[in-house]
């Protein structure tokens, strides 16, 4: 029976740090403008979204270095650019705030974002975005499942650029926290990935106890 137990024990961790250190600690996002979405108002003179605009825009997850600030990982019709590459979907909703669309520097959004890997692996962020390319901004990991299930760090958004299609390009790297590094699976090339014992699909946890995010106006578009 102990031997069984201990078997069983060594078979669990090995397959969790298995899953753990498949888990992408940096990844890039390429948002398709096929599947951005605002309210009708408020706008600017121009036409871009003001402060207090809701949105909600969609894109794929791509490995990290894939993306720079020209590169379209979305063709014409809104399908992955890179097919082979995709590792999930990115969806983004919240509130365009201070100078909105029009903004050159700081803070222009107040979102949520969700990042599905699939197989139940998805980490959940909410904060703030900034318009200035190639400036890192931390974004508090409010929910994962899956292997990010014990992650209650920060993930870190940098703007690529706008694309052709003029949709976002950003990268993205999970900012692990001292007790995180401290706990990373010896071997493992995900630094920062903590020990992990259970079942990936067992956990889950929600660091904010309430939705965020708009209603989006349904006769946007």
């Amino acid at each position: 029976m102990l031997k069984s137990l201990m078997a069983a024990t060594a078979l669990t961790l090995s397959l969790t740090q298995s899953a753990v250190a498949d888990s992408p600690m940096a990844f890039d996002v390429a948002e398709d403008h096929t599947r951005i979405f605002m309210a009708s108002a408020p706008l600017h003179e121009n036409g871009m979204p003001a402060h207090g605009n809701a949105f909600i825009s969609q894109g794929y997850i791509y490995p990290e270095g894939t993306l720079d600030a020209d590169t379209a990982g979305v063709n014409t019709d809104g399908s992955p650019a890179f097919p082979k590459l995709v590792l999930g979907t990115w969806t983004c909703d919240g509130y365009f705030v201070g100078e909105g669309g029009n903004a050159t520097t700081g803070v222009w959004i107040i979102s949520r974002q969700v990042f599905d890997f699939g197989d139940g692996d998805v980490i959940v962020t909410q904060g703030t975005e900034i318009v200035d390319i190639g400036v890192e901004n931390l974004r508090p990991i409010t929910g994962a499942a899956g292997s990010f299930a014990e992650w209650d760090s920060a993930v870190a958004q940098t703007l690529l650029g706008f694309n052709e299609h003029m949709a976002v390009n950003a990268t993205f790297r999970i900012d692990a926290e001292e007790d995180d590094q401290a706990s990373v699976i010896p071997g493992s090339s995900r630094i920062g990935a903590p020990a992990r014992y259970e079942r990936a699909e067992e956990q889950l946890e929600w660091a904010s106890g309430s939705p965020a995010g708009p209603a989006v106006d349904a006769a946007a578009g």
